[in-house]
């Protein structure tokens, strides 16, 4: 009798974080960032994950250490890829730059508003460099697209 092969069903994972401050959309900026909170955009990359057929893991934290550590650990914990808003430390942060120089993963680098339309020190990513692609400007649709682009990546 023929064996059958084993199909790998294992779901790519992919690890979301949201850096400083982006815990308290929904109540920040509204002009901005728009009325909706994280929790809300978590339920919708959640729901886009699904659709995608990817596991997720969702991250945030005001901390850069514990970023950089999210980033660090990420590809030992399973994730082919990451999808980042690192908020206020993509004008700032040589530290996370460097840890996604230091892993082998693919990064997505998103934002709610359009960075380039904003004050000119906002102009300045120190990540986008070091990313695959950043796409800004969308709302919480910058997520979803951010999140499909990594998910053809890591499938490929």
């Amino acid at each position: 009798m023929p064996t059958k092969k084993k199909s790998n069903t294992k779901r790519k994972k992919i690890l979301v974080l949201h850096g400083p401050n982006l815990n308290m959309l929904g109540q920040r900026e509204k002009k901005i960032y728009g009325s909706i909170s994280l929790e809300k955009i978590n339920n919708e990359i959640k729901k886009e994950s699904k659709k995608l057929g990817i596991e997720i893991e969702i991250k945030q934290s005001n901390i850069e250490g514990e970023l950089v550590n999210y980033i660090q650990k990420a590809g030992k914990n399973g994730c082919k890829g990451i999808l980042i808003n690192p908020a206020a430390y993509t004008h700032t942060s040589v530290a996370i730059r460097d840890a996604i120089l230091a892993i082998k993963l693919p990064v997505v680098e998103v934002h709610l508003s359009n960075i380039y339309k904003r004050e000119e020190f906002r102009h300045k990513s120190l990540i986008a460099p070091v990313s695959t692609g950043q796409i800004s400007g969308f709302g919480k649709e910058s997520y979803i697209l951010g999140l499909n682009a990594l998910t053809s990546i890591v499938r490929n």
